[in-house]
């Protein structure tokens, strides 16, 4: 199994609530990583992580806008502990980021949307070639199921309109034709309406 050299995060973006926030710092405590917490300007604060063992650190420093915290992280890993709390704290805390895992040979570029991988492309000298993509099969069999519903809809207003020019032809009255007319008009509407 080849050996991952280092984790880059490129446009990494978290952004959480007062509450995330507070359980975003104890998960951070429980992956055995140095943690210090320094509170800036306006509330801002910023995280120093540090693995002790590997001598490596990053700083996620997360602003203050309106209700939120907001990180933006462009960095460098290699430690494995480090890694892997960021890593973990991406998808548990529903970030966005595009994570290259570099391999001697090739890069694996993860992209993650709301903490949930979508895209993993493997990018070799050769080329890149899509490993996986996220579908979303029940977005798309609710989609068909609301195109069916419409297509049944459809058929019910032709044969409503049918059914209202035989009558119209039977009908003598001016009364009744104007009824049938003002009804036609209403279903021809609705039939334009759902073929568009």
């Amino acid at each position: 199994m080849a050996k991952r050299l280092a984790t880059e995060y490129v446009n990494a973006k978290l952004q959480l609530t007062n509450e995330e926030m507070t359980r975003f710092i104890a998960f951070m405590e429980d992956q055995q990583l140095r943690l210090q917490v320094l509170v800036l300007d306006h509330g801002s604060q910023r995280l120093v992580l540090q693995d002790v063992a590997g001598r490596e650190e990053i700083r996620l420093t997360f602003e203050r806008q309106h209700h939120y915290y907001v990180c933006k992280l462009n960095c460098r890993v290699v430690q494995p502990r480090l890694t892997n709390a960021l890593r973990k704290a991406v998808s548990t805390f529903r970030g966005n980021a595009i994570v290259n895992r570099i391999y001697s040979h090739y890069t694996m570029i993860y992209h993650y949307r709301n903490g949930t991988v979508h895209k993993i492309i493997e990018s070799t000298a050769a080329g890149e070639r899509i490993v996986f993509e996220h579908k979303d099969t029940l977005g798309a069999l609710e989609r068909l199921f609301q195109s069916r519903l419409v297509e049944r809809e459809i058929g019910l207003l032709q044969g409503a309109v049918n059914e209202l020019l035989d009558l119209r032809n039977q009908t003598r009255d001016r009364g009744e034709l104007a009824a049938i007319d003002e009804r036609l008009r209403e279903l021809t509407r609705k039939l334009f309406v759902l073929e568009a």
